[in-house]
């Protein structure tokens, strides 16, 4: 570290350092010897003297104090700095001031500063021949100028590979209108294939292009304009760059090396070279460093180079500051994960903790302690082996954290933890209602299986198929029946499942194995008896990772569950105490052999009367809780509900329903938001109207339901004041104004959007007596206020379709009164079903002329239906009516079911179509009330229907 230290300080100091005194030429260090150069720069007038102290920390930590005397400027001193200056530079006849024309080197980074070197790579062959050329004739100076950024171009964003190659492109002219004009007389110290090392000396400053190629130009060569040296501001500012370089000294060893080598090359420090050198050394870009170099005035040059050299002060600051912050925080961790270390290792002989292996198998044996009497004898066999093979293992290899998973996955199955089951009938029964309204033969198979455990004392596993078209419920009525049963509830959803190891689980061998789905339910609901939902097994997938369907077989059989297999866990686990309830939508889909495990139960859907239960007695209820809505706000009317059933939600499921509902009931709440706010805007605005005088204002709440109980009255005061000046005076002339003071009384009343409720404002003048204007004007409020009562919002069949939007489906009867030939029949959709008409017509009767056409974008078994019940009218007019026996045989029919748009097949119109053909035949039409479905034969026999009879 150095330091500087003035005359002007303690004569004690002074002693202590006049004893430590050297001359100048013992200094030791070179960083000394530098700055003991720079104190030349400030030698006062001849007549005064003056003596400054360097010190410099050595490495054995005891300091170098150097006094040196500033004694004035005189022609001796000038002449030995010149030769010292001039001893520092290699000699060279001619001088280097005598060249006026030298060969231009491009720089395209920096400038080159007198006193410093710089390599440069020229990759123009004949230039570095002329370069290699005046190396041999003695004359080794050229001119290194700036090169100029491209215009319109970010010298920031071009990188230097760049740069390099734009500039070897630049010949001639072009390259001499991008150098800068003023640049460095630069002397060429090595030449080393096609790196040359340049040695600046002076400044020049370009005169005009002499020849193109190789860039050769004429110069002038720039002397600094003259200066005082003796000025007090050029001392100031050349002391405080000295002090900011010792700081950027202390820093950097690179920049002790630059102050060595530039003092071998130019000598002792004057006021120029230090604004050169301080320049140089900087960290600015070269845009700055270019103004340095341009600027003579050797004050304007020292500005500049302080204003740099405080730049990489800052620099340096922040430099030390992220390397402290880096620092800290890496001894911090190292600091940390020693202590840890040693935490450890003291627990450890204390007897306080364990290391990893040894706590890792006392937490697998206290998690199967509770269930080790219930757990299988193979099953502790195999966890006893791998807890065992656990401690030999290291805990850096791979197979010690495939062992760990797997006692982690042993030991959390609930080895014969069973929960107690419910085998009150009754209470079952009412839990079941609770949820759900119909279903009842899903009910009643549950509440076989809890009168077979109940009988039994014990329960076992069952496999049930609930199948139906979607929103029916049967999702819904497993967690149902998992309550009733006292069951915890697992669901999972194969629809879409493609991979075997999702229901039988991985090999251990894979990276990132686990075990299949119910392996990992037993670990979630805890016992080993839960309800098991298998949701959309009508839709398993089949891939190139196996059949699904297949692996369900093992897990769905009674007769093999009891010994189910994961792959993952390979070893037995008994499932035969799980209740599986599977859904579909289309029991067709399932495998035949997986169909045949399973007890299936059809829901086929639910009938406009149970639609209108449960919109009232489960939807309904279930949408005005989630929407905030009281009962006593809202009515919705049995005619309203059946319009909605039967306009808007036709399926057989719900689903739909409720989605209606709720939007029914959003309305409404928005509604009755926008009445109460509506509402309060009005009382405010009657309150504010009211005399601006001091009152007392009590708002009381009257309920005008009877049937609330007492915690909905709200009794509630509120004293509220205009004129707080007058509300204190008043209470100052309160013993004066007592008998003077008369009270009046305001009634508003409002309906809230929550209840029916009067809200009745009273307000007791406490000021003098209201004059005859003021009464009229709470007359007239009293009157136009008058009650609101709270209206219920009704919904009605005439304004459902406010709520809801048009009607999506109509009434299908098209006639009030059927005509001859036209039938009504039954058909399956996917809604549950629908009614369409069948229609026939005679077009043509002649001898021999009888035919049958059907239309209306029918199937193939639907043609056949028609033909075969063409045959079987014939057959039965014969026999009712003799005498009509030609008509089928004289008379070509036509036969049409409307809707052609709509795809229609299938075997169950044959009873209709003969009814239809027959009504034709004999000329009388049908009932109006009458429809009918069936498939027929072709004797005349009708079938019964798929899942009807």
């Amino acid at each position: 570290m150095l330091k500087l230290l003035s005359s002007s300080s303690s004569s004690c100091l002074h002693g202590q350092l006049h004893s430590l005194r050297r001359g100048p030429t013992e200094l030791a260090s070179p960083v000394l010897r530098v700055l003991g150069s720079l104190t030349r720069l400030t030698r006062p007038t001849p007549n005064s003297a003056r003596q400054a102290f360097f010190c410099s920390d050595r490495s054995d930590g005891s300091d170098q104090v150097v006094e040196i005397e500033f004694k004035g400027a005189g022609a001796e001193a000038e002449a030995e700095a010149e030769s010292k200056s001039s001893s520092a530079i290699v000699s060279t006849n001619p001088r280097p001031e005598d060249y006026l024309t030298v060969l231009a080197l491009p720089l395209p980074h920096r400038p080159l500063f007198p006193g410093f070197y710089m390599p440069i790579y020229v990759k123009d062959p004949k230039l570095l021949a002329a370069l290699q050329e005046s190396r041999k004739r003695q004359a080794p100076y050229a001119g290194a100028f700036l090169l100029k950024d491209e215009p319109g171009t970010d010298p920031s964003l071009v990188s230097g590979s760049e740069t390099d190659k734009n500039i070897h492109d630049l010949k001639g002219k072009e390259l001499f209108n991008r150098l800068h004009e003023v640049g460095t007389l630069a002397q060429i110290s090595s030449i080393q294939g096609d790196q040359v090392v340049l040695i600046g000396h002076r400044r020049l400053r370009i005169t005009e292009m002499v020849d193109e190629d190789p860039l050769t130009v004429k110069v002038d060569h720039l002397k600094d304009k003259p200066y005082n040296k003796d000025d007090d501001v050029i001392k100031a500012t050349s002391f405080e760059v000295i002090s900011t370089l010792r700081d950027v000294l202390k820093t950097s060893s690179l920049w002790r090396d630059h102050v060595q080598t530039y003092t071998q090359h130019i000598g002792d420090f004057n006021f120029p070279r230090l604004a050169d050198f301080g320049a140089a050394i900087s960290g600015a870009n070269k845009l700055q460093c270019q103004k340095v170099l341009e600027e003579l005035d050797v004050y304007k040059r020292l500005e500049l180079t302080l204003e740099l050299v405080k730049k990489e002060i800052e620099i340096s600051k922040i430099q030390e500051s992220i390397a402290k912050a880096i620092e800290e925080k890496i001894s911090g961790e190292q600091r940390r994960y020693l202590l840890n270390e040693q935490l450890k290792a003291i627990k450890k002989e204390l007897g306080l903790e364990t290391d990893d292996k040894t706590a890792l198998s006392e937490k697998f044996r206290e998690r199967l302690e509770p269930n080790r009497e219930n757990c299988p004898p193979h099953v502790l066999q195999v966890i006893e082996e791998e807890l065992t093979k656990l401690q030999l293992l290291e805990a850096s290899s791979s197979e010690f954290n495939v062992t760990r998973n797997y006692l982690d996955w042993l030991t959390s199955i609930p080895w014969g933890n069973y929960s107690d089951e419910n085998f009150d009938v009754l209470r079952a029964q009412k839990i079941l209602d609770e949820d759900h309204y119909g279903l009842n033969d899903v009910k009643e198979r549950i509440l076989e299986f809890i009168a077979v455990g109940k009988l039994r004392g014990i329960s076992q596993g069952k496999i049930i198929c609930l199948s139906g078209p979607p929103g029916v419920g049967k999702t819904s009525i497993g967690r149902s029946i998992a309550r009733a049963l006292n069951r915890n509830f697992f669901r999972f959803s194969v629809g879409g499942l493609s991979d075997v190891a999702e229901i039988k689980g991985h090999r251990r061998t894979y990276i990132g194995a686990m075990p299949g789905k119910m392996v990992q339910c037993l670990k979630n609901v805890g016992t080993a008896n839960p309800l098991v939902l298998i949701d959309e097994i009508d839709k398993l997938g089949r891939g190139h990772a196996g059949d699904p369907a297949s692996a369900l077989l093992e897990l769905l059989d009674p007769e093999q569950n009891a010994n189910f297999l994961d792959h993952y866990l390979d070893v037995p686990i008994d499932l035969s105490k799980v209740l599986f309830v599977c859904t579909a939508n289309v029991v067709e889909m399932i495998p035949n052999p997986l169909l045949d495990r399973m007890e299936v139960i059809s829901i086929a859907g639910y009938i406009t009367d149970e639609k209108m239960h449960i919109a009232r007695d489960y939807l309904e209820k279930t949408t005005r809780e989630a929407c905030g809505i009281k009962p006593e706000q809202v009515e919705v009317t049995d005619a309203a509900l059946l319009a909605l059933i039967e306009n808007y939600c036709r399926e057989a499921g719900v689903r739909n329903l409720q989605k209606h509902i709720e939007k029914i009931y959003r309305k409404i709440a928005l509604q009755l938001v926008r009445q109460g706010a509506s509402d309060e805007a009005a009382v405010a605005d009657q309150i504010q109207s009211l005399p601006d005088r001091p009152a007392a204002v009590e708002v009381q709440l009257v309920d005008t339901d009877e049937t609330q109980v007492e915690d909905d009255k709200l009794d509630q005061k509120v004293v509220s004041s205009k004129n707080q000046t007058a509300a204190e005076s008043l209470e100052g002339n309160d013993h004066d104004h007592s008998s003077e003071t008369s009270a009046e009384e305001v009634t508003i009343q409002m309906a809230l959007p929550d209840e029916p409720a009067v809200v009745e404002v009273q307000v007791a003048d406490t000021d003098e007596p209201v004059d005859s204007k003021d009464a009229k004007e709470t007359e007239k409020i009293q009157e136009g206020e008058a009650t609101k009562t709270v209206e219920k919002v009704l919904v009605d069949s005439s304004n459902l379709a406010d709520f809801v939007g048009k009607p999506v489906f109509h009434a299908e009867r098209i006639y009030d009164q059927t005509p001859i030939g036209v039938v009504m029949g039954l058909a399956w959709t996917a809604m549950g079903g629908s009614t369409l008409y069948i229609e026939t017509t005679q077009i043509e009767e002649a001898e021999g002329k009888g035919a049958l056409h059907v239309t209306g974008q029918l199937g193939d078994v639907m043609k056949e239906s028609a033909q075969i019940a063409h045959t079987v009218a014939r057959a039965i007019l014969l026999d009712k009516d003799p005498d009509n026996h030609t008509f089928f045989a004289n008379s070509k029919l036509h036969l049409h079911v409307p809707a052609g748009a709509t795809p229609k097949d299938g075997p169950s119109a044959g009873c209709t179509m003969i009814t239809s053909m027959l009504s034709v035949a004999m000329k009388k039409p049908i009932k109006r009330d009458l429809a009918m479905t069936g498939e027929v034969t072709l004797t005349g026999r009708i079938l019964p229907i798929g899942g009807v009879c």
